[in-house]
């Protein structure tokens, strides 16, 4: 009877932590025609429905206007959903490049852009990450950095989004819990490992003061924030 009691209890609290999130993002986060539009196109364009959720939007753009952020730096794209987030919390005259490996994803990210009216304030640059940003540092620094990439590029990355950064740039990463994987030890596999390298570099770099924020898939998975400092 305990045993049935407990998975009860379990299952309570996993449809409250639900209806909590409906409500958080019914209130704050709201996705309007355009964005469900954009994962509605990537849906059939074939793009993996691995996009952020509305409540990370949300706090991506809380983030850019606590850094006063005119030029974003996004590493990966996907089908522009978090790019539209990001873009929209840009002030008149403001800034956002976004890299994209792959063209197929770029044209969906372009015309996300066009479909939201951005395409005057985004840039989207075709191409390795690894190889592109170096090209980056004559247009640094940048005021805020999202990483939501392959895993296991993440500490490359990471260093260079502080090359690229300033003091105050705040850098965040997405899926850096991932079920716990990038804490075992050793890693699983290559892409848990570079996320553990990030994690690891983010918590002892003094130029960093940063954060794990467990967020979707019940708590499972989330965001890395790091404040570059002075």
């Amino acid at each position: 009877m305990a045993e049935s009691i407990n998975v009860e209890e379990l299952q309570r609290n996993a449809q409250l932590r639900r209806e909590i999130e409906e409500q958080i993002t019914k209130r704050f986060a709201d996705e309007d025609d355009v964005l469900r539009q954009t994962l509605a196109a990537q849906h059939q364009a074939g793009l993996p429905e691995i996009q952020i959720s509305p409540i990370q939007g949300r706090l991506l753009q809380v983030l850019v206007a606590a850094c006063n952020a005119r030029k974003i730096l996004e590493i990966g794209a996907l089908g522009g959903y978090s790019g539209t987030w990001l873009a929209r919390a840009l002030p008149a005259g403001g800034k956002l490049t976004t890299l994209e490996i792959s063209a197929k994803h770029a044209e969906q990210v372009r015309a996300a852009f066009a479909r939201a009216g951005l395409s005057d304030r985004t840039e989207v640059r075709v191409g390795s990450a690894s190889e592109l940003l170096p090209t980056l540092q004559s247009e640094a620094p940048f005021d805020l950095i999202f990483i939501d990439a392959d895993k296991g590029g993440y500490p490359t990355y990471l260093d260079w989004a502080i090359k690229l950064s300033r003091p105050g740039s705040i850098i965040v990463a997405d899926n850096n819990i991932r079920y716990g994987k990038p804490f075992q030890e050793p890693p699983p596999d290559l892409d848990n490992a570079g996320v553990a390298a990030y994690n690891q570099r983010a918590a002892s770099d003094p130029r960093l003061r940063s954060i794990l924020i467990p967020m979707d898939d019940d708590g499972m998975d989330g965001f890395a924030i790091s404040v570059v400092l002075p």
